[in-house]
């Protein structure tokens, strides 16, 4: 009471303080009347009923201000008000053409708040009008910045341009506006729609890219370039032949032999699961697996993928012969493996090469070694002929 007296010496006829003195007195006067115990000598009144039990904790209802003692600016912004309300519960209510009658008297009364605008806007963009929403979010943007509005109520409006741009699909624009808002204010929600729109973005440039027929030219250089040996340019074309046909099992087949060849087991066997996966009857997806799984010196698993080919096609060559090394592999020792080894004539010119025994010690204390020398085409046929015959093993 004495705060809102000492504000009335210097404004006597401002109508917040005089209702703020009219809401303390209602409060006192309540408290006063109710609250006070019964003394000892009165005989105790008859259990108050459910009905004056309800009034008494019913809270005092606010004076209504009067509007006749009001300047014209807060006469302006109390009907502003009131309009807002009152389209707040026809919003709520989802009677959309009411809220909009009442949001725009809003503006009538004030037109300097830009919550008026994003309110209108919220309403277009309930009733799918996208156009008129962003139109009335650019005004409300305008209007806030004219009158230094909360960045967060910009934030807001630039949020909704770019959930109307999310909706109709143009992704690129809603993460422009989903950018801007966060410069505003940075939220959750804000972040999630403009990661949400970056991968619709991405999508969209994926399947935008996608060409069968310019996949099938780079596949053909590819091939070109395996022939020769050439497997590190071999996989560029097959990668940029997958980016266009992302859904052909043969490009991952291919890629995988290359891998196989530069011996990056890891990425040759991830081709050759994408490649079964695409296509669960492509057998040499099953093939080059087993293939991989062999020269990672795993015969229980490299069997198990041979099984799966000769499952569909029981007479293939490949897969049978496959499965007969794993076999073989899988019940000698690996004194017997060598010894086997030993005994091929193309093993042992290899071994006795000088400048393979050279790479071979550089590839055991420097395992990058092996990478830079597997770019040699030559050098890599070697090295994966002591691969498959149990003398080197790449981890």
């Amino acid at each position: 009471m004495e705060a809102y007296d000492e504000g009335l010496k210097y404004d006597p006829q401002n109508a917040v303080l005089q209702q703020g003195i009219q809401e303390v007195t209602a409060t006192v006067i309540q408290a006063m009347s109710g609250r006070f115990p019964t003394p000892m000598d009165v005989d105790s009144q008859s259990p108050p009923t459910k009905a004056s039990e309800q009034k008494k904790a019913e809270p005092p209802k606010p004076a209504e201000p009067k509007v006749d003692e009001m300047n014209e600016e807060e006469r302006k912004k109390y009907f502003a008000k009131k309009e807002k309300d009152a389209g707040n519960n026809a919003y709520k209510k989802k009677d959309f053409e009411t809220a909009l009658k009442h949001y725009h008297a809003a503006l009538e009364h004030d037109p300097t708040d830009i919550t008026f605008h994003n309110n209108i806007a919220a309403v277009y963009f309930e009733q799918k009008q996208y156009d008129d929403c962003i139109k009335e979010c650019e005004k409300g943007i305008e209007v806030g910045r004219e009158n230094r509005a909360d960045f967060k109520l910009i934030a807001k409006a630039l949020a909704r341009i770019g959930n109307s741009y999310r909706k109709m699909e143009d992704y690129k624009q809603a993460k422009v506006y989903f950018e801007k808002a966060m410069s505003e204010h940075r939220t959750p929600e804000i972040k999630t729609s403009l990661s949400e729109v970056e991968a619709k973005i991405k999508e969209e440039e994926r399947r935008a890219y996608i060409n069968p027929e310019l996949a099938e030219v780079e596949k053909e250089k590819g091939n070109e370039l395996f022939k020769k040996g050439d497997y590190s340019n071999a996989v560029k074309h097959y990668s940029e032949a997958i980016k266009r046909n992302p859904d052909d099992p043969k490009l991952y087949s291919n890629r995988a032999a290359c891998y196989t060849k530069l011996a990056a087991f890891d990425l040759g066997l991830k081709d050759c699961e994408t490649c079964i996966n695409l296509d669960d009857k492509f057998i040499k997806g099953y093939i080059r697996k087993g293939k991989i799984l062999q020269g990672m010196q795993k015969s229980s698993k490299a069997s198990a993928a041979y099984l799966k080919a000769l499952e569909i096609d029981p007479q293939n060559a490949e897969a049978l012969e496959g499965y007969r090394q794993c076999s073989i592999s899988y019940q000698r020792s690996p004194e017997d493996v060598m010894k086997n080894a030993l005994g091929d004539p193309e093993v042992q010119q290899i071994l006795k090469d000088p400048a393979m025994r050279v790479i071979l010690d550089q590839m055991q204390t420097d395992p990058k070694a092996a990478k830079d020398h597997l770019q040699n085409p030559a050098i890599a046929d070697k090295i994966m002929k002591l691969i498959e015959a149990g003398i080197v093993q790449i981890h």
